[in-house]
């Protein structure tokens, strides 16, 4: 039964050092000088070790081939060099330079090439101890702090106020319109008709009595 804690994480491949690399270049390389190219190999061997690819396996036979018919040419040459012809001694001077060119300038372009793409070293760790793992807080420690932590009580807001549209200073105030008085003249029209009416009334009566 696993508790809680942090899940064990897996062991990726992490490329060494840089100063490892350096190290191992500068030594393979002195070896292949050093030995005239017979040595180059060991270059090609590494090589094909660590990019595990067929192209690499492949020239590392054919740098073995060379190296040995080398060595067989070596041994064959006369051991006084004014008892060597001039071919021999060009063709022994060229092969070497080549081997040598070749060997060197494929290890180095492909080796750095190979650790390029496989990104930053991983952080050195002593041996025996795991590297470390980023703290994680689990969820129940979390909630049991949540209820430590003194709550804050809710500030008040004051109530929104609607605002009053403020009077426009510019603008003239109308006056509000005042109701205009009944025409007295309809009044005394009707006065004089009622007059009028009265006055027929007694003429029309004051006839009818004669």
């Amino acid at each position: 039964m696993h508790g809680y804690g942090p899940t064990p994480q897996q062991q990726t491949t992490s490329r060494p050092s840089p100063a490892t690399l350096a190290t191992v270049r500068v030594i393979l390389v002195a070896v292949t000088v050093l030995s005239c190219g017979l040595l180059g190999w060991v270059a090609m061997l590494r090589l094909a070790i660590v990019t595990r690819r067929p192209r690499d396996w492949f020239l590392l036979a054919v740098v073995i081939v060379l190296n040995v018919a080398l060595f067989a040419f070596i041994l064959a040459t006369p051991d006084d060099p004014d008892e060597m012809s001039d071919a021999a001694a060009l063709l022994m001077l060229l092969w070497i330079v080549a081997l040598l060119a070749g060997v060197i300038t494929y290890y180095l372009y492909v080796d750095i090439r190979h650790y390029s793409s496989l990104g930053s070293p991983a952080p050195y760790t002593a041996p025996g101890h795991p590297a470390p793992v980023p703290y994680q807080q689990h969820p129940a420690q979390q909630q049991h702090r949540s209820h430590h932590q003194p709550q804050r009580p809710p500030q008040h807001q004051p109530p929104h106020q609607p605002q009053r549209p403020q009077p426009n200073p510019y603008t003239e105030p109308t006056p509000p319109p005042t109701p205009t008085p009944a025409p007295r003249r309809l009044d005394q029209v009707r006065a004089e008709l009622d007059e009028l009416s009265d006055y027929l009334r007694k003429e029309n009566r004051e006839g009818e009595g004669r």
